[in-house]
């Protein structure tokens, strides 16, 4: 059916309310997208800079695992709009994409800009209006959207898409929540974060902003390797927002939790003893470490870091399975994304808030978190999809 009296209004220009935007426009929708922001999506864009990673090649129920307790809820939206769909997507657009040797797919580009070009340009051919610098706030007392500046807005069907409260300086402030029901709103948290460690303040000097390369992480069981970097404040990094989740729940209900660096996860315990168990002839610590396990000078710092705090355990030791505490999770404006949000028990199976018909949420509003990258985006994009899809099935009841 093509809908070419109704109207929909989109509240957000990030990934997710534009193709909410795309699928209604197609369906016959008059459709609007009003955003905050200047300019429309400005994470996306700052996504962009790490080279995009717009999904993933895995299989798709490995996928579908990353989403943790949110998958039974985001499921049927990503199977609607799956990894295939959205390289087909993006290609559509003329940006060819490539899989990486992760597994990771990225436009050949390697930028978001051309990618947001096409697809704004693709918006406009299909009619759809972007209305800059309007804030949401609320609904009137009459049932219509109404903004900042006094504007009062009447649509068929209205697709939220307001983002989370990571990164607010581009947009996602969260503050849309005092607009819904307290008990629809499951509270904010940093998730892809870094994390409060104490350093000393000779290795916060010596180390701040150097990075940790080819280790691996050890925590509940799981191991994982990776890259992290040292900040002046503690650790953050791709190998440690993996693990940002369950670290951040350890810290909530018992305080500072320790997890456990392998500095040389490419050599095993026996081979790493036998390497170390010359004499050290007068030799440094931090000489010894250097030339008998090939440690970089960060890494002896984490190693001499350990000992000065009274770890009585021996180098190898050290090296395989450094114990380091972790206090808080860094604040939510530096993670790259958030958990909390619209709970699925607030939603319907199409995201329609139970107490607004014809009101949809999608993209990171919804409560669900993952690991950064493609798996953000994926789900994104999918639920801008699903929400879409779910309003026009509404009109057209």
């Amino acid at each position: 059916m093509t809908h070419t009296h109704s109207t929909a209004a989109i509240i957000g220009a990030g990934p997710a309310g534009l193709m909410a935007a795309e699928t209604l426009a197609e369906a016959g929708f008059a459709v609007t997208i009003f955003d905050r922001m200047p300019s429309p999506a400005r994470k996306f864009l700052m996504a962009g800079r790490g080279g995009l990673n717009l999904t993933y090649s895995e299989p798709l129920d490995a996928l579908l695992d990353r989403y943790g307790a949110a998958r039974p809820a985001l499921e049927p939206a990503i199977r609607a709009f799956p990894p295939a769909s959205v390289i087909a997507w993006a290609e559509g657009l003329g940006q060819q994409t490539f899989v990486g040797s992760s597994g990771r797919v990225f436009p050949k580009s390697l930028k978001a800009s051309p990618l947001l070009r096409a697809w704004l340009a693709d918006l406009t051919q299909l009619g759809v209006s972007l209305r800059r610098s309007s804030e949401w706030a609320g609904w009137s007392d009459t049932g219509a959207l109404h903004f900042a500046d006094g504007l009062e807005v009447v649509a068929d069907v209205t697709i939220l898409a307001l983002g989370g409260a990571s990164w607010p300086r581009l947009g996602g402030t969260g503050a849309w929540t005092k607009f819904l029901p307290p008990a629809a709103i499951q509270p904010f948290q940093p998730a892809n974060c870094g994390f409060a460690v104490p350093w000393s303040d000779i290795f916060r000097t010596r180390y701040a902003g150097t990075p940790l390369k080819r280790i691996a992480i050890s925590f509940a069981g799981r191991t994982q390797r990776g890259e992290a970097m040292v900040t002046e404040t503690g650790i953050e990094g791709g190998v440690i927002y993996a693990f940002s989740g369950a670290l951040r729940a350890a810290i909530a209900a018992n305080g500072p939790t320790t997890l456990h660096l392998d500095l040389r996860p490419d050599i095993d315990h026996p081979t790493l003893a036998k390497s170390l168990s010359v004499p050290r002839r007068g030799q440094s610590l931090s000489t010894f470490l250097r030339k008998h396990a090939n440690l970089p000078p960060v890494v002896v710092g984490l190693v001499q870091e350990a000992l000065h705090a009274g770890s009585s355990a021996d180098l190898v030791d050290l090296v395989k399975s450094l114990p380091l505490t972790l206090v808080a999770p860094n604040p939510i404006a530096r993670a790259i994304s958030s958990a909390g949000g619209v709970r699925f028990d607030a939603v319907d199976a199409h995201f329609m808030l139970l107490d607004r018909p014809g009101v949809f949420v999608a993209g990171e509003m919804l409560d669900w978190e993952a690991p950064t990258g493609g798996y953000l985006l994926q789900a994104c994009l999918s639920s801008g999809k699903f929400a879409a899809l779910g309003a026009i099935a509404f009109q057209a009841k």
